[in-house]
């Protein structure tokens, strides 16, 4: 890996700053189903943050809730200290989340090096006359669109695809397209829905690899991953949930240990 992410710092001590992420008493219902019930979710800085729970615990419905694809029905949300209405997808970017999600989502004919520039644009400061009239500042700040885009792809380790279309890679190449394109926001929080979904063994170990980068780099990242193996090797901390709420919140190796989560989701044969 060559160039790094813009960092939002060091990994913090423990005790200290207020928490990236505070998420309190989350509720969400869809018609009869109550899909999320007072969830909550406090993120530090600089932490990989796991969220796992059975199929249809309401992982993807509270990730939906906390960017902007779906609307809560109660629940309090703060960002870097300060609170936001996760309301719409755009300004929860803006803010400073930026997701991937369960299925890939490509534009699949644009190029590996345009995917990413596509992401970009949301930090762009040159509107839309000075990009119809071609303004030198316009074209100075797409040149520089275009470098930090192939930092990145550099940096995620697809650089020598940047012109290919983005369709032409391989399964877990795509996912570290999405990736990339995601930290083309410069994000403050990485939301990762099942990026290890479909890889092998050998792929698997290069994401860990590649989130770990992440995370030293100034990076704080919430991650839904039904690898277990992945999940307790990988994350500082982590929540479960089942039917909708939280079942367990704490290190790996503890909520390994909590009965409630044996039970609903690892088994009874898990070691």
């Amino acid at each position: 890996m060559s160039a790094a992410p813009a960092s939002t710092g060091a990994r913090p001590a423990a005790g200290g700053a207020a928490p990236l992420l505070s998420v309190e008493g989350v509720n969400k219902r869809f018609g009869g189903l109550q899909a999320l019930s007072e969830v909550g979710v406090r993120i530090e800085r600089g932490q990989i943050y796991g969220l796992i729970g059975p199929n249809g615990a309401g992982k993807t419905t509270f990730f939906n809730v906390i960017t902007g694809l779906y609307t809560p029905d109660s629940g309090s949300f703060s960002l870097d200290g300060t609170p936001y209405e996760p309301t719409a997808v755009h300004k929860v970017a803006e803010a400073g989340i930026a997701r991937t999600f369960q299925n890939i989502r490509l534009f699949a004919e644009m190029t590996v090096l345009e995917n990413v520039m596509v992401g970009r644009h949301i930090r762009t400061r040159c509107g839309a006359w000075a990009a119809m009239l071609r303004l030198p500042s316009q074209r100075r700040e797409e040149a520089a669109i275009r470098e930090r885009a192939m930092a990145l792809l550099e940096y995620v380790g697809i650089g020598r695809f940047a012109d290919y279309q983005s369709r032409t890679l391989s399964y877990g190449d795509q996912r570290r397209l999405e990736i990339a394109r995601a930290l083309a926001t410069d994000p403050k929080l990485l939301a990762l829905d099942e990026p290890a979904a479909g890889m092998n063994a050998t792929e698997k170990v290069a994401l860990r690899g590649l989130l770990e980068q992440i995370r030293d780099d100034g990076k704080t990242i919430l991650l839904i991953e039904h690898d277990v193996k992945l999940v307790m090797g990988l994350c500082d901390r982590v929540t479960v949930l089942d039917y909708g709420k939280v079942i367990a919140q704490g290190l790996p190796a503890d909520v390994q240990r909590d009965k409630a989560v044996i039970e609903a989701y690892l088994g009874a044969g898990h070691e």
